[in-house]
């Protein structure tokens, strides 16, 4: 298989982004933070998206994950958090930056979907993934983690924490990573008309897309 990555982005280092293992969410924050002021993306991220991929039963197969230790790449997250980089040039792809792939960085959107979502591949019902998509400026306001998620019951990391204090919404929540990463069904937009493109643009949780509305969404967001 092949991938073409647009030649603005080609030389994109990774290794400029923060990424600390199993912080996902707080990697994404930042992402998008430094493509806006890099000048990849719009100073105020207006074409950027945080996408959470989820499911009610908090079981995500993924392929070309860094932290895998299969061939193929899969791993089972309980959930994992994308952006998604609308391109408005032409015939440009849209881009995903996934700091945990192996595939290139970033990834046109089509490539991305084909090769770690993989949704040709049959899956079990409890395994299909939802996307929660969030327009990046409301993330970048609203976001709020004291990571009290990745500690056991005795009150231990369960994984080393970014060195950088805990993200703090503007608006002084502490934590609300449970409202993005909760994913319910019943909860999936009918279609990716203006109702959800307006709810994409004005709501904190945005909206919720299954396997077959992703692409479609992002090819109707003007």
């Amino acid at each position: 298989m092949t991938t073409s990555t647009p030649e603005r982005s080609s030389l994109v280092d990774i290794s400029e982004f923060y990424h600390t293992p199993f912080y996902c969410e707080e990697n994404v924050y930042f992402l998008c933070k430094k493509l806006c002021t890099s000048g990849i993306a719009d100073a105020r991220g207006s074409d950027l998206f945080v996408v959470f991929i989820s499911n009610e039963k908090k079981q995500i197969p993924l392929w070309h994950q860094k932290a895998s230790k299969r061939a193929d790449g899969v791993v089972l997250w309980d959930y994992h958090v994308i952006c998604i980089q609308k391109r408005r040039e032409g015939d440009t792809p849209h881009l995903v930056w996934d700091l945990d792939s192996s595939l290139p960085f970033p990834s046109p959107l089509t490539s991305y979907v084909s090769e770690t979502i993989r949704p040709s591949f049959e899956l079990f019902s409890e395994y299909r993934r939802f996307f929660r998509i969030v327009h990046a400026p409301i993330f970048l306001q609203c976001f709020a983690s004291d990571r009290r998620h990745m500690k056991d019951s005795a009150g231990n990391w369960t994984a080393e924490p970014p060195a950088y204090g805990p993200i703090i919404a503007e608006d002084g929540a502490v934590h609300n990573l449970n409202e993005y990463n909760e994913i319910c069904a019943a909860d999936v937009m009918t279609n990716a008309g203006s109702d959800s493109i307006n709810a994409v643009f004005t709501q904190k949780l945005g909206v919720l897309a299954n396997e077959g509305q992703l692409e479609e969404f992002f090819s109707q967001i003007p």
